[in-house]
């Protein structure tokens, strides 16, 4: 085999400096390659650069844009905080999303046009039921037969997929909705209130709220020290009489519970019925958010922030400079990596082992 004479070898101590450092050259990182990426297109890279980064915060609305955007990422990113740190490697965010919206979707189509404003409420914990009954899948495939969460959970966000497709193209479409894969509006009292003016719903508050409250569970209450301390230490926790099914069916719960919500309040607030595309993608991309937010609730909110500014200046850029979406998705996509390498320095440095004499060579 060959030799490579760069190692990553681990750090004694974390570096205190890149923790703070690390988003700094992130971003510097990030401007300089998106200046090369820009003008070998053809583009001019000031004006790319400004529509990406600082077009969407030059008004109201961009701002309420993204806290739109912001609100399930958030909300799943919680939510896949207390998996992670519990050792329970659930990828299938989207899919319980997907499930919450379709529960959320089924109380809000039936809500009368006298009813007041609080059924909203009874629509968000549907929702949520939903996402925790479809997380509760992966917990028992996970704890009774030892299936592997990672495929289970992945493979169950295709069914969500089809099953929601099945919904809005069967029972559920709207009949007055000339053939379209949609449900029909939802009533005012299964909307979530909107600020006028802008698509900005009371969902956003919720998120930040869940956000907040994952913190406290995580730091300050004994189930949160149980998932830390199972995730980091499984037989220590069995030592101390930690039962590890019930944190899986926990975790599982939570996450699904919130990665639900986040699919109620897409459906009930900024497009106000189903279709085949309640979401783009929010449940992967949460994942992303997570580990940028360095598994922290608090974290996740600036994280959340910074995905939700790309997904409006990657649409941004696509109307204004006519950049294909593959190339919008590639910069996302270094932003991120960018933000994860200088991240993964804070605990691991780079050495340099020298060659050896077999360098180069194979080695039998």
């Amino acid at each position: 085999m060959l030799q490579f004479p760069i190692a990553m070898t681990p750090r004694t101590e974390p570096a205190r400096a890149l923790a703070w450092l690390s988003p700094v050259i992130a971003f510097a990182l990030t401007v300089f390659t998106g200046f090369c990426l820009f003008a070998a297109l053809g583009q001019d890279p000031v004006k790319a650069l400004g529509v990406f980064f600082i077009a969407p915060l030059d008004s109201l609305r961009g701002w309420t844009e993204i806290a739109v955007k912001m609100t399930p990422l958030l909300l799943c990113a919680a939510g896949l905080v207390v998996c992670f740190k519990a050792n329970v490697w659930n990828i299938g965010a989207e899919g319980q999303l997907i499930a919450g919206a379709i529960t959320g979707g089924v109380v809000a189509l039936a809500c009368d046009p006298s009813w007041g404003r609080w059924y909203v409420v009874l629509v968000m914990l549907a929702s949520a039921v939903g996402g925790a009954v479809w997380g509760g899948f992966t917990a028992l495939l996970r704890h009774r037969f030892h299936a592997n969460e990672i495929l289970v959970s992945l493979m169950l966000v295709y069914v969500a997929q089809f099953l929601l497709a099945w919904c809005v193209q069967g029972p559920m479409r709207d009949p007055m909705g000339f053939g379209f894969p949609q449900t029909k509006l939802f009533e005012t009292g299964a909307m979530l209130p909107v600020l006028e003016g802008t698509r900005l719903h009371a969902g956003a508050l919720l998120a930040l709220f869940s956000a907040v409250g994952v913190w406290l569970l995580m730091d300050r209450m004994a189930l949160g020290f149980q998932f830390k301390v199972s995730g980091m230490a499984p037989f220590a926790a069995r030592y101390a009489g930690y039962h590890p099914g019930k944190l899986i069916w926990a975790s599982m719960l939570i996450c699904g519970a919130l990665a639900g919500l986040a699919g109620g309040i897409e459906a009930s607030g900024p497009l106000g019925q189903l279709t085949p595309t309640i979401s783009p993608g929010y449940g992967f991309a949460a994942i992303i958010v997570a580990f940028v937010g360095r598994l922290s609730p608090l974290g996740c909110i600036p994280a959340a922030f910074v995905m939700a500014l790309f997904y409006l200046g990657g649409e941004l850029a696509q109307s204004r400079l006519g950049l294909p979406s593959s190339i919008t998705g590639v910069y996302q996509g270094l932003l991120l990596f960018f933000i994860l390498a200088c991240d993964t320095m804070i605990f691991y440095r780079l050495s340099w082992r020298g060659l050896s004499a077999d360098a180069g060579k194979e080695v039998r």
